[in-house]
């Protein structure tokens, strides 16, 4: 796996960032969707992604068991990968484990090195949540903590690292 990390804050470019990153890379592109979609408005967004990519992408959506990618059906040449994104990914099992942070802490870095054993070039997405207001409820400090936790373990396998700030990247050391 060589991977590249990228994380920022909400509307900072970070996907469409991995989407150039990835058209430049490769012209066989996979988008390894992680959401769940749960109302209108995300469902917008989830829209506005997919126009943004155009053509040119195969869409593949794995909620959690982002190993068992289908590297069958890419038989002659491997796709590079954009994994849009962390946060929802982590927010799954975090959700369907009712909030217990240890085990879905577990739970994620036993599927991510699982993940990561995959012959690919994986543009990862992420948030940094962290960065702004206190969460006012245990459970949002809770997920936040679960956030920074998975985003230094999957960052610290990347072979290059980005920040994005308002549509810009600043590389990590």
């Amino acid at each position: 796996m060589e991977l590249v990390y990228i994380s920022g804050g909400q509307r900072s470019g970070k996907s469409r960032f991995a989407q150039q990153l990835a058209e430049e890379a490769n012209p066989l592109r996979v988008y390894l969707a992680t959401a769940r979609i749960w109302d209108d408005d995300f469902a917008q967004r989830v829209k506005r992604h997919q126009a943004d990519r155009g053509h040119g992408w195969h869409t593949l959506e794995i909620q959690k068991e982002i190993s068992r990618f289908p590297l069958t059906d890419f038989k002659n040449q491997l796709p590079v990968v954009v994994l849009d994104c962390v946060t929802l990914w982590l927010t799954n099992y975090f959700t369907d484990n009712q909030g217990h942070k240890e085990k879905t802490l577990e739970q994620a870095k036993s599927q991510w090195d699982n993940f990561m054993k995959l012959p690919l070039r994986v543009y990862a997405v992420s948030n940094e949540i962290g960065m702004g207001l206190h969460s006012e409820t245990p459970l949002g400090r809770d997920f936040t903590d679960v956030q920074g936790f998975m985003n230094q373990y999957i960052s610290k396998q990347a072979v290059k690292a980005f920040f994005m700030v308002s549509g810009r990247a600043l590389e990590l050391s």
